[in-house]
């Protein structure tokens, strides 16, 4: 009879705790729970989360390091919307509104931690406001330099960029950095397009994807001076939603014109589509968690959305094994 080590080349250990950087295939059997775990591989996948209690679109999220700690803000619903949810893994909480009700704001920020600027609280005029998010409540600070909505917001609440967007009738180009005091005009996007979706670590690396009009699939990455043109979207198309860094990316729905549900994952120098779709196709959407562990929220179906759908990315997972 073969056995498990001449078809793997290993023994299934036994060990106290599981090992903290397994190889793929590997087996083990902890003497703690008693229980027999490998590392295998995981397709990727699209899954049904909680529902937002404010059905909305043109909303902003943020929440870049994880999927179970999401926060979500402004929006149409159908008017303009000062609320604020967070999320939890399971289910949506609402919290202290914004202290502007709008629409196409940009976003940045984590759970606790978020920056909310620009959008517009029609028939108003786009608005330049910007506020802080502590956890607890929203605080307004220094404003950005050019009033702007559909504006696309990447990085931290104490280092972000906030890029593009519209002006009616202008389309923007316009870039600014904020240092978690002020903005400050940098360099500008190559595409003037609306309706991008944006992601990034801080304000000194980030990439924006996609927009209209017309529809594109235009990306371009940013290394804290300059924006340099690289491979494009396989699906062009704008108000589309994101999660990740530079170099890591998921992106997903928006307007081909149609609504989509198509799904790209961005490797650091290309996009592929992903065989999995999400559930449902829409646009306007809020994106963010990490490449592999992303949140998609709200958007327009037509008809203003609530659902939420939690992403997870192809990879090595532990798995344990039962005799079922």
């Amino acid at each position: 009879m073969t056995t498990y080590k001449e078809i793997n080349g290993t023994n299934i250990e036994a060990v106290s705790s599981d090992p903290a950087n397994p190889v793929l295939g590997q087996v083990w059997y902890n003497t703690t729970t008693n229980v027999v775990k490998g590392l295998g591989y995981a397709s990727a996948a699209w899954a049904t989360g909680g529902a937002l209690n404010t059905a909305r679109r043109i909303i902003a999220g943020a929440g870049q390091s994880t999927q179970s700690a999401g926060l979500v803000f402004a929006g149409l619903a159908p008017s303009p919307s000062a609320a604020t949810e967070s999320y939890n893994g399971t289910s949506w909480t609402e919290l202290n509104d914004l202290s502007l009700a709008r629409y196409g704001p940009g976003g940045a920020g984590t759970q606790t931690a978020a920056l909310c600027f620009g959008g517009r609280n029609y028939p108003a005029a786009p608005t330049v406001n910007t506020e802080l998010w502590n956890g607890t409540s929203w605080t307004e600070v220094n404003n950005l330099g050019t009033a702007r909505y559909n504006i696309s917001g990447s990085g931290i609440q104490t280092s972000a960029l906030g890029s593009g967007g519209y002006s009616p009738p202008t389309v923007r180009i316009i870039n600014e950095s904020w240092n978690g005091t002020s903005w400050t005009e940098v360099a500008d996007l190559n595409t003037s397009v609306h309706g991008r979706g944006a992601v990034g670590a801080d304000n000194t690396a980030a990439l924006i994807f996609g927009g209209t009009p017309p529809y594109t699939g235009a990306t371009e990455s940013w290394n804290g001076s300059a924006w340099t043109e690289v491979a494009d979207l396989n699906t062009a198309r704008s108000s589309l939603a994101g999660g990740g860094i530079q170099t890591s990316v998921v992106a997903f729905g928006g307007q081909t014109p149609t609504y989509t549900a198509a799904t790209e994952t961005w490797n650091g120098s290309s996009w592929t589509t992903s065989p999995v779709s999400m559930n449902t196709a829409r646009t306007s959407l809020a994106g963010v968690g990490t490449s592999g562990l992303a949140l998609a929220a709200g958007g327009f179906l037509p008809g203003l959305s609530a659902a939420t759908e939690e992403w997870t990315g192809a990879g090595p997972v532990t798995v344990t094994f039962t005799d079922s």
